[in-house]
């Protein structure tokens, strides 16, 4: 199967892959420059970062991949939200990815500097709002995913809705790690594909070798969990000792509050948990994934990831 080009506005992909924006600091310039350098969109995942932080990291990303496509991903739940965006477009990032929440005044914000908004949505009615008010392309995102979730539902049975409700390029995702499923996704009417835990499982990923670990350790529907967030919205993740703590309710509140978020339950501090796992310490971090990560057995690089793809996507009928 022959993969077409993905056009988001001015931009064009050459491969229809998007590598999902993985928070807290797993997609970062690295990442994100190997993805784009592959042919397809490589995003920086800018929620908890300082300004000069993400800067530095747009600026590294531009570097490493000068020919290629970097855009960042922000949870609008985010309190800098807005500050994380327009950072980013005085940066001159290419694109920007929006979850975990839905924000009708970024819209404006990228139609004064040209700057393409993909919101992450969970049906079609809000991707006819996004498209309303100019979305440039929707991801849309079923349960299969890895973090936070807007739906219970498979994304198999969503993008065949918005595909039906929207004219704008329509991005599958949610357990997408093979050839097949990406092939699948076109067939529902997708025009490219978002890729979380194959690239978060990954040589370039930023997070810390007991992270990745723990992705490889995964092997059995038991060791996923759907837990509650701060944020407000359910999240899946992998059983760790801290997971377990929040299902049970007994996870540490935090002492003090950095007021990262718009609204938090402050039941736990889900930015601190998360870079706790990121940095290795997986005894008090919580590890965000989809499903799938337990058909993902080796850490492979982005090049290779691409090379397998392909192969995959070679044996498959136009």
């Amino acid at each position: 199967m022959k993969l077409p080009e993905l056009k988001i506005g001015k931009l064009v992909a050459r491969i229809p892959i998007i590598q999902g924006g993985m928070a807290i600091r797993l997609s970062t310039a690295r990442l994100a420059a190997a993805v784009a350098n592959e042919g397809g969109i490589g995003l920086i995942a800018a929620s908890g970062m300082p300004f000069d932080e993400l800067r530095y990291e747009i600026r590294l990303a531009k570097k490493l991949a000068p020919n290629g496509i970097i855009g960042i991903n922000a949870m609008v739940a985010a309190r800098e939200f807005k500050g994380l965006v327009t950072t980013s477009i005085e940066e001159g990032i290419d694109l920007v990815v929006a979850g975990a929440g839905f924000s009708r005044d970024m819209f404006s914000w990228g139609k004064e500097s040209g700057t393409p908004i993909v919101p992450i949505v969970s049906s079609a009615k809000l991707a006819k709002i996004s498209q309303s008010l100019g979305a440039a392309a929707v991801v849309v995102e079923g349960a299969e995913a890895g973090g936070h979730l807007g739906t219970n539902r498979s994304s198999r049975l969503i993008v065949p809705e918005v595909r039906a409700a929207v004219d704008i390029p329509v991005i599958g995702a949610g357990g997408v790690l093979h050839g097949e499923d990406i092939a699948e996704m076109f067939r529902l009417g997708a025009n490219g594909v978002q890729m979380g835990s194959r690239f978060a499982a990954s040589v370039e990923s930023n997070g810390s070798e007991e992270l990745k670990k723990v992705y490889l350790r995964a092997n059995n529907p038991e060791d996923f969990v759907l837990i509650h967030s701060p944020v407000g919205l359910p999240g899946q993740a992998i059983r760790t000792p801290f997971s377990e703590r929040i299902l049970l309710g007994t996870a540490q509140k935090p002492i003090k509050c950095d007021g990262c978020l718009k609204k938090c339950s402050h039941k736990y501090c889900i930015i601190r948990a998360l870079t706790r796992a990121q940095q290795g310490d997986i005894e008090t971090g919580l590890v965000f994934s989809g499903r799938r990560m337990q058909e993902i057995h080796d850490i492979l690089s982005v090049k290779e990831i691409f090379a397998y793809l392909k192969r995959e996507l070679d044996e498959i009928p136009d």
